[in-house]
């Protein structure tokens, strides 16, 4: 499996669902975000299990990206047709609502095997998720099998933590949380740091 961090983000245009419900044939990831930092999420297929809770969490969870300038987009190998039948079933009947993010139909698979995300047998993506800057490089990713949902508020941490490094230039430690001290990297910050926080970790 491929690691994108520190490359560019494969680019897509592919049919889609916007947040406002409408269907539109033509999505294109570098045109969505225009300069952005964004979020990009690959799920199994629609109407099935763990996938629900993943979309309700990062759709609870919209408005905090979007403070943050985050847009959010979602990807499995399923049409906008499918992907606008489960929005529009409710919630207690195991769809997902309207969903305030957009979900592209990746039908020809091309863009879970760009990202390496396709699983090898059933021919679905794994639970892939990338954070990319506002220049479209990929700066984190998290792949996870198909029985183990993720953690929305991780991702969270991680874009506060890339926005904490642009504009201080610090790096971020373990656990390190939006309000925490960061580290110079350099011998002498490691030291200050680990001699204030090593208790901590």
């Amino acid at each position: 499996m491929s690691v994108l961090v520190g490359r560019p983000a494969p680019d897509f245009t592919a049919a889609a669902v916007l947040g406002s419900g409408e269907i539109v044939d033509s999505f294109t990831l570098s045109d969505a975000i225009k300069g952005k930092p964004a979020v990009v999420f690959f799920y199994p297929l629609d109407f099935t299990f763990v996938c629900p809770s993943e979309l309700i969490a990062f759709d609870k969870r919209y408005a905090e990206f979007q403070k943050r300038g985050v847009e959010v987009i979602g990807v499995s190998i399923d049409s906008q047709f499918s992907h606008n039948a489960w929005r529009n079933t409710a919630i207690n009947d195991g769809g997902i609502g309207q969903v305030k993010y957009t979900l592209v139909a990746d039908t020809k698979h091309e863009i879970c095997q760009a990202y390496d995300v396709e699983h090898p047998d059933a021919g679905v993506a794994f639970r892939g998720s990338f954070l990319i800057d506002a220049e479209g490089v990929v700066r984190h990713q998290v792949v996870n099998d198909l029985p183990l949902g993720r953690n929305v508020d991780e991702m969270l941490r991680m874009v506060d933590a890339l926005a904490f490094h642009e504009e201080h230039g610090e790096v971020c430690p373990a656990g390190w949380q939006e309000g925490d001290k960061g580290m110079n990297a350099s011998p002498d910050g490691v030291a200050a740091y680990l001699s204030e926080n090593s208790d901590k970790l």
